[in-house]
C-alpha cells in the first residue's frame, strides 16, 4: 500500500499552530488530525485550548474528544489512528494536515515505537546485589557475552547503562542492540512534509503563554475542573488526563494545597516548562521548514501554503 502524503505543522504550546492551521484550511482542502495528547479527552475544553465548535465546523478535525478523562491513550494508539485517518482523508480527495505539539507521538510516528520494557524493580535489585557481590567488571563481562555490540559501545565503568542493557536482555531474551536495530528499520507510514513554528524570541512565547492562561481562567477553567470532578467521581489527580498541564495545578488549588496566586504562577510555569521540552524535541527532529511565528514579517501563511502545495503537487 502506498504511503499517503501528509503535511505536519508542529510547534510549542501557545505558539500559533491552531490559528495557522485554520488559515491553511481556508486555502486548501485539508482535514486536521490532532497531534495533541490533551485534546483526546472529552470535557477538557478550556484548559487544553481546544478548537471551538465553530472552528471544528469550518474544517473537519480528528482525534479530538475520543475518550473520557478516565481512560488512557498511548503513542501506539495515535500512530494506528493517524495512519488510518491519513489513508481515509486521502481517499476522500482531501489533504491530511497533522497539527500539534505532542512530540512523543510524532517521534513514534516517524521513528517507530520504543519496544523496550519498563524498568523492573526485582531485576534491578538482583543486578545490584550481583554487582555488590562480584563487582561491576563481572556485570560487564556478562554483557559482553549476552550483547557484545552494546558492551563495545559502553564504557566498562558505565554502571547505569550496563545494568539497563542486562535488564533488557533478561526481560526480553533479546540484546539491546537488536531492539535498536529493529527501530532503525522502521518504515515511515506516511509521505510526510514537516514545518515547525519555532520562536527565536522565547520571551514573546512566554508572554503569550501567560496571556493564554489568564484567558482560560476568565473562560471558567476552574469551573471546568470542578465539573469534571463531579461528572467523573472516579477521577484522580494521578490519571493521565489530570497530569495535563494546568489541570494538575488546578486540582491542587481546588484541594486547598495552594493559594490562587500560587496556582496561577505554578500553572504558567508548568506551561513554560512544557514549551521548553517541546522545543528541545523539535531541535532534534528532522524538519523540512522552520518558521519563526513572531519574525516572519506576516509571510507565515504564504510560506506554509507554498510548502504544502509543493508537497501535495496537483492535489493542492
Amino acid at each position: 500500500m502506498t504511503a499517503p502524503k501528509a503535511f505536519a505543522l508542529l510547534g510549542p504550546t501557545a505558539g500559533g499552530k491552531t490559528g495557522l492551521a485554520l488559515q491553511i484550511a481556508e486555502h486548501l482542502p485539508v482535514e486536521i488530525i490532532s497531534l495533541d495528547s490533551a485534546l483526546v479527552y472529552r470535557g477538557m475544553d478550556i484548559g487544553t485550548a481546544k478548537p471551538t465548535a465553530a472552528e471544528r465546523a469550518a474544517v473537519p478535525h480528528h482525534l479530538i474528544d475520543i475518550i473520557s478523562p478516565l481512560e488512557a491513550y498511548s503513542a501506539a494508539d495515535f500512530v494506528r489512528d493517524c495512519v488510518r485517518l491519513a489513508h481515509e482523508i486521502s481517499a476522500r480527495g482531501k489533504l491530511p494536515l497533522i497539527v500539534g505539539g505532542t512530540m512523543m507521538y510524532f517521534h513514534a510516528l516517524t521513528e517507530g515505537l520504543n519496544t523496550l520494557p519498563e524498568a523492573d524493580p526485582a531485576v534491578r535489585a538482583a543486578l545490584q546485589a550481583e554487582k555488590a557481590a562480584h563487582g561491576l567488571a563481572h556485570l560487564y563481562r556478562r554483557l559482553q557475552a549476552a550483547d557484545p555490540a552494546t558492551a563495545e559501545r559502553l564504557k566498562p565503568a558505565d554502571s547505569q547503562r550496563i545494568e539497563r542493557a542486562l535488564e533488557v536482555f533478561i526481560l526480553t531474551g533479546k540484546p539491546l542492540s537488536s531492539h535498536f536495530a529493529e527501530q532503525q528499520t522502521h518504515t515511515l507510514p506516511l509521505d510526510l512534509h514537516t514545518i515547525a513554528l519555532i520562536p527565536e524570541n522565547r520571551a514573546l512565547l512566554h508572554a503569550q503563554i501567560g496571556k493564554r492562561f489568564a484567558t482560560m481562567l476568565e473562560q471558567g477553567f476552574l469551573k471546568e475542573v470542578e465539573r469534571l470532578q463531579t461528572e467523573y467521581p472516579a477521577l484522580t489527580a494521578d490519571m493521565p488526563s489530570m497530569r495535563c498541564v494546568g489541570y494538575r495545578q488546578a486540582w491542587d488549588y481546588l484541594a486547598g494545597a495552594c493559594g490562587y496566586q500560587e496556582f496561577i504562577e505554578k500553572g504558567t510555569a508548568a506551561t513554560r516548562q512544557l514549551a521548553k521540552r517541546q522545543l528541545t524535541w523539535l531541535r532534534k527532529t528532522p524538519i523540512n521548514k522552520v518558521i519563526d511565528p513572531y519574525g516572519s514579517g506576516g509571510n507565515m501563511l504564504q510560506t506554509a501554503l507554498t510548502e504544502a502545495r509543493q508537497h501535495f503537487g496537483g492535489t493542492a
